[in-house]
């Protein structure tokens, strides 16, 4: 042991449970408020976007606060016991026959919701029905008064016509109640089944206790919603709108780096990536742009601009492969409260939070050489990559946490987005947007030379991806990550087949430069 007068004199170190170099716990969720829990219970009418919030808002809370949520959706209960096909006049509230049948639906939700709060490590449980009365919201708090919870009612209030006649052509007539079923005979139906809510729709006020309004995705009423949580709740949801939208995720072309098997840097583009550069600025200005629109007689399409932003990393090599997007002026784009400005096409915004992960003394090696030079923080880094966190840089749970804000700013975007960032970036955000584990991300594929379009919709999301530059076309990319960096229960296999496929006398490690393995 160091002498007492030795700057290494540490008899009794501060050990942390997670170990050393680990994520601190505020970064993974934090303890402070491990007693609080709540429910949230939405209301509204039919195709107002209740759906759409609540699977955004669970999805941000599991993500983002690392905290356990589920919802309980009352139409499934009410599917499960009764059938899917059933008529408007089920949802008649003055017959005392299936009204009882829905309060049974109901009930049996309370009952699941109830059990699943009561679970240790449980923090958010989402009732997701129209609740369109009083009466109905009166009941669902008198049964959650014996969990001790927080209660919370979300009301989603929609005015306008052409959303809400979007929402009942693409996801109402897509619901297991209407399988099978001629379009027009369903659109009928089930605008009598509105009719027969708003006949007796109550909104929610003071008497409701806790809640927020969310009007037209414009106005928002929030009432005595105090806490961590209803606070976390009320930011996001004014940051969330439930139009149709669409982003694009692109890494950036391929770097000097790269080629040389590098990670981290600020180097700028090879030749290939400056192909993939010019092919990228026509995929903005022909697809991301534009706006198509076919004519259901004649098929024929019409394109016209519409505004699409462009945001990028701050570092060298995305500013590079975004430099040939062309920035026009479109004159007639309007804000919601109806003024219009001159809007810039594509104007760039270089975004910190966007960077790629930071390697710390490791930025600059290879992953030889950092397996070479430090072979115990690369194992380290197998064991566990979501957590692990490279000495003096960053983890995926520490870019997880910047992410929140660029997260945020996607959900209340309304215009197209083309994102040209990096390949630890673009997997944790197609991992949020796709529904996909937290533990899942850090080995989700994001191929070079790849656009992937993400459109997300109140059951999960859609998903494009177009090949700008082929694999034929790419000569070598030493970027993509080594088999032995794949999950540890992976990696024996994809070593038994890198050995039989690669001449390591030559190369170190091998990949697929379009679709690389993942670690």
């Amino acid at each position: 042991m160091p002498p007492a007068d030795s700057a290494d004199y540490n008899p009794t170190p501060h050990v942390i449970p997670e170990g050393e170099n680990a994520t601190p716990l505020e970064v993974v969720g934090g303890d402070c408020t491990a007693t609080e829990k709540l429910v949230i219970v939405m209301c509204g009418l039919p195709a107002t976007g209740k759906t759409h919030i609540a699977n955004r808002l669970v999805r941000y809370i599991e993500f983002f606060l690392a905290m356990e949520t589920k919802i309980f959706n009352v139409g499934d209960y009410r599917r499960e016991l009764f059938g899917a096909n059933l008529p408007a006049e089920f949802f008649d509230h003055s017959n005392e026959k299936y009204m009882a049948k829905r309060e049974q639906a109901c009930n049996a939700s309370l009952s699941d919701l109830g059990d699943f709060m009561k679970q240790d490590g449980v923090r958010v449980g989402v009732l997701d029905s129209t609740n369109s009365t009083r009466k109905r919201r009166t009941h669902i708090r008198e049964v959650l008064k014996s969990l001790k919870c927080k209660v919370i009612m979300l009301e989603a209030i929609c005015n306008d016509e052409e959303l809400i006649a979007h929402n009942i052509r693409t996801i109402k007539m897509n619901t297991p109640d209407y399988e099978d079923m001629d379009p027009d005979d369903a659109l009928k139906d089930f605008k009598k089944r509105r009719e027969n809510y708003m006949n007796v729709y109550e909104t929610v006020d003071e008497r409701d206790g806790a809640h927020i309004k969310i009007i037209n995705n414009i106005t928002f009423v929030v009432h005595n919603a105090r806490g961590y949580l209803p606070q976390k709740v009320v930011h996001f949801v004014m940051n969330l709108h439930t139009h149709p939208r669409v982003f694009y995720l692109s890494r950036h072309g391929q770097s000097e780096y790269n080629l040389l098997g590098k990670i981290g840097g600020d180097a700028g583009l090879t030749e290939a990536g400056h192909e993939y550069a010019r092919r990228l600025a026509d995929f903005a200005h022909n697809e991301v742009g534009m706006d198509v629109t076919k004519d259901e007689e004649t098929g024929e399409e019409t394109r016209t601009p519409r505004p699409a932003r462009l945001w990028t990393s701050t570092l060298r090599r995305t500013k590079e492969t975004a430099q040939h997007i062309k920035h026009g002026k479109i004159t007639t784009h309007k804000w919601d409260n109806g003024e219009e400005l001159e809007w810039i096409q594509f104007q760039g915004r270089a975004r910190r939070n966007l960077d790629e992960l930071y390697a710390g003394v490791c930025d600059g090696l290879t992953y030889k050489e950092i397996e070479e030079k430090y072979p115990d923080e690369f194992a380290r880094r197998q064991e566990d990559k979501l957590t692990y966190r490279y000495p003096r840089g960053e983890s995926y749970m520490d870019v997880t946490l910047r992410l929140e804000n660029i997260v945020l700013d996607i959900e209340r975007t309304r215009e197209p987005i083309l994102i040209v960032g990096h390949q630890g970036i673009h997997r944790l955000l197609y991992a949020y947007f796709m529904g996909l584990p937290r533990d899942q991300a850090p080995y989700v594929s994001i191929p070079l030379n790849t656009v992937i379009e993400l459109q997300p919709n109140a059951y999960g999301c859609e998903e494009k991806r177009y090949i700008l530059l082929s694999k034929e076309e790419m000569v070598k990319d030493g970027q993509d990550e080594p088999v032995t960096s794949m999950p540890v229960k992976d990696k024996e296999m994809a070593e038994k087949s890198r050995r039989a496929s690669t001449d390591v006398t030559s190369q170190a490690y091998s990949f697929d430069p379009m679709n690389p393995p993942s670690f």
